[in-house]
């Protein structure tokens, strides 16, 4: 056998082992439990605006007696 020969051989045999591997993903590399994409304090901040400035709204409108 040949030096190029055996070379291709392996390259074949490597792609072939890679090819039955396919779609396996090992259990390491998969994520545990849920993350959220933002911070607890942005998401707390970010609730605190809305909800207060809602509630500012709401205060205004009534001592304004309806009229804003």
């Amino acid at each position: 056998m040949t030096t190029s020969k055996r070379l291709a051989d392996r390259k074949v045999a490597k792609f072939q082992k890679n090819i039955t591997k396919r779609g396996s993903v090992p259990e390491t590399s998969t994520k545990k439990g849920y993350d959220y994409p933002v911070g607890p304090i942005l998401l707390g901040f970010f609730v605190f605006v809305v909800i207060g400035s809602s509630l500012f709204q709401i205060i205004r409108t009534a001592t304004s007696g309806g009229m804003a």
